[in-house]
């Protein structure tokens, strides 16, 4: 038989953070938030956080060589703020089984936890910093001032007056079609509306920085099948729920500027490919604000309510509401309102995303034709010598055409799995609580 590890004093993984409460949110028992050194946060009830508060209170008992009286100090400390006696042995145990799983702190036989890093549902992919937290720091406070009260009032009038006058007294299909014609339009257009997404993160990270907390790396990754940048926003859960919508909004914000930006340049030269870039940045802040998918409309509904995370709670809501079944600890850890708001938003967005699948699905055999069609004319243009700006414009056309289509199959992919992965847990159920009851 081995002999039992020796014991040591937990303590905070190196480059952790106590963050304090998550203000605003929509549990019973407002969480406390942990900041991992990956910047990840880690959800905490408030013993486990006062436990974690108490190891690090008392670190500097790491160095001394009776580890159970240390442990009985930090056990002493953590029972009067909780206002219920503890032991060293239940510190250790709540060390072992909660905190360091979560990656908060080591073992109690001193080993590092292992790198926790979660895995969201429909979560961004593959992403790459392209820069760091001083210069995300540095554009963020070259924008700021955007958000000024004297400020906004005169942007979001602008927007919606030159919003105005384009929709209803220019000719959009003619200039539609007057760019479709030319590859430089094509190619203008998207180099315009990649600027815009790009000039939507600068807006999160200047909203971090306006509100006084620091935007993490700038970067771009994959959703889904589509390049898409991003912003770590994740130090505005330092934020009340109005500073946390603010930087939710601070996209689409800025969108808006971008817009008025366009609407200007329009006005003084006339040129077709200006109007088709301000509908493409139009519908560009329409697809941000849909709640179906990680879009910011989805964490403007996560935020309006306090729940960091609505996708987590798709599978107790419908076993509540299509089976009957009685409503688990997630639901009940959850304020009456945030659980009626999250229902509501469960079965709103499942039919929604549904029939977006369905809708992309009766797509598909014109979306093949068309692609297979425009690869046709390619390599007839190709044979022809065609000019390589037309080559490159087609070929992003094909590109643009097939993505829709991978991204449905991943999206299937991903929920089949998810039914796999329930209905696989859902018939070993009994059989775990059988075993168990022997």
């Amino acid at each position: 038989m081995s002999a039992p590890a020796a014991l040591a004093l937990p303590a905070l993984v190196d480059g952790a953070e106590l963050v304090g409460e998550f203000k605003n949110s929509g549990y019973r028992e407002p969480p406390q938030l942990v900041r991992l050194p990956n910047r990840q946060l880690v959800r905490l009830p408030p013993l486990l956080f006062l436990v974690a508060k108490a190891l690090h209170e008392h670190r500097h008992l790491a160095g001394e060589g009776d580890v159970a009286a240390s442990l009985a100090t930090v056990a002493d400390s953590v029972s009067r703020e909780a206002g219920a006696r503890l032991s060293a042995e239940q510190i250790v145990y709540l060390v072992d089984r909660k905190l360091a799983p979560l990656g908060v702190t080591t073992f109690s036989d001193g080993t590092a936890p292992q790198s926790v890093r979660s895995d969201p549902f429909l979560a961004l992919k593959f992403k790459i910093a392209v820069f760091p937290e001083s210069v995300t720091w540095f554009i963020g406070g070259l924008f700021a001032w955007l958000f000024r009260p004297w400020v906004m009032a005169p942007v979001l009038a602008a927007f919606v007056a030159g919003e105005v006058w384009v929709l209803t007294s220019r000719s959009i299909a003619d200039a539609m079609s007057m760019a479709i014609l030319k590859p430089v339009s094509i190619l203008l257009v998207i180099a315009l509306g990649i600027a815009s997404c790009a000039f939507h993160e600068v807006g999160h990270a200047s909203a971090c920085r306006y509100g006084g907390v620091r935007p993490g790396v700038m970067g771009c990754g994959i959703y889904l099948v589509w390049p898409a940048f991003y912003t770590d926003i994740t130090e505005s859960y330092r934020l009340g729920r109005g500073g946390r919508l603010r930087t939710d909004l601070a996209g689409v914000y800025f969108n808006g500027i971008f817009v008025i930006g366009l609407t200007l340049l329009y006005a003084q030269t006339e040129f077709a490919p200006l109007l088709v870039a301000i509908v493409y940045v139009n519908l560009e802040i329409v697809q941000q604000l849909l709640p179906t998918l990680r879009f910011d409309g989805y964490y403007i509904m996560s935020d309006l309510i306090g729940i960091p995370d609505l996708f987590r709670y798709i599978g107790p809501i419908l076993r509540r509401t299509l089976l009957r079944r009685p409503a688990d600890a997630r639901l009940e850890d959850l304020k009456r309102w945030p659980q009626i708001f999250v229902s509501v938003w469960v079965l709103t967005v499942i039919p929604m995303l549904a029939f977006q699948i369905v809708l992309i699905i009766t797509q598909v055999p014109g979306l093949v034709a068309q692609d297979w069609g425009m690869m046709r004319r390619l390599a007839s243009a190709a044979a022809d010598g065609a000019d390589p700006l037309t080559l490159l414009t087609s070929g992003l056309q094909i590109v643009l055409l097939v993505l829709p289509l991978v991204g449905v199959a991943f999206i299937l992919y991903s929920m089949a799995r998810g039914v796999v992965r329930w209905a696989v847990r859902y018939v070993n159920a009994p059989v775990a609580e059988a075993a168990s009851g022997t």
